[in-house]
């Protein structure tokens, strides 16, 4: 069924196997004017960008999966389902649930919990944490250490709302479940991919924390994303 009611391509061909997904889509485009050569610009439907082109010769595709499960649920599985896209890397930010997670830090999710009835309305599954593939986030892992930049391996939370007025996050959520992060959209990645048998993972960059309140601007969260979009750049390209 392609083209979908959400993207527009209408040759599978132009999408690569492996997507990196920031949520904002004109971060997409500045990954893609960045990092990418012989560029395309394949979507545009919602402006939903997605852009296709090579990473030291290796077709790599990064597109915006919009805030929150439901917008990355139907983006990851249109991908997933009648792309053929074999792999999606989230990549985003995130909140910090702990002192011992630092602003600018770079995570790599070994799971993400979530209150959502994302994965059981959609597939039935029961489980409230889901999680990613070993296959990539060994890659991340890789990468990482190849580009000698340190990473927080941790349990997410993966959040339907981002202003909460109801219970104690922290005792409710992170004393409970151990989450280290908060951010919108990774546990319906991961249910997405697990129906599917595809591939996902997430990799995020500490922009705020709910600890001490800190926070960091707009320019500095543009900025300091630039190692965790190499480590998933380097792990897209990985065989």
């Amino acid at each position: 069924m392609i083209p979908t009611p959400h993207i527009e391509v209408t040759d599978k061909s132009l999408f690569a196997k492996t997507v990196l997904m920031p949520g904002d889509p004109l971060r997409a485009k500045w990954v893609a004017e960045k990092y990418l050569t012989d560029v395309k610009l394949i979507n545009t439907v919602r402006n939903m960008l997605a852009f296709t082109g090579y990473y030291k010769g290796k077709k790599v595709t990064v597109m915006g999966s919009g805030m929150g499960m439901p917008t990355i649920g139907i983006y990851s599985y249109e991908l997933f389902k009648f792309y053929d896209v074999e792999n999606i890397i989230r990549v985003g930010s995130c909140g910090a649930y702990t002192d011992k997670v630092n602003l600018y830090d770079v995570i790599i999710a070994t799971s993400a919990f979530s209150e959502s009835t994302y994965a059981s309305t959609a597939f039935g599954y029961q489980e409230n944490i889901l999680k990613p593939s070993d296959e990539l986030v060994n890659k991340l892992h890789q990468a990482a250490k190849n580009l000698n930049i340190p990473t927080v391996d941790g349990i997410i939370h993966s959040s339907d709302v981002f202003y909460r007025h109801h219970g104690n996050v922290f005792t409710d959520v992170r004393d409970k479940f151990g989450c280290i992060a908060v951010e919108m959209e990774s546990f319906a990645l991961f249910a997405n991919a697990k129906y599917l048998n595809k591939n996902a993972a997430c990799i995020l960059t500490v922009s705020d924390s709910l600890v001490t309140n800190e926070a960091t601007s707009a320019k500095e969260r543009q900025e300091s994303f630039n190692k965790m979009i190499e480590i998933a750049l380097e792990a897209a390209i990985m065989d």
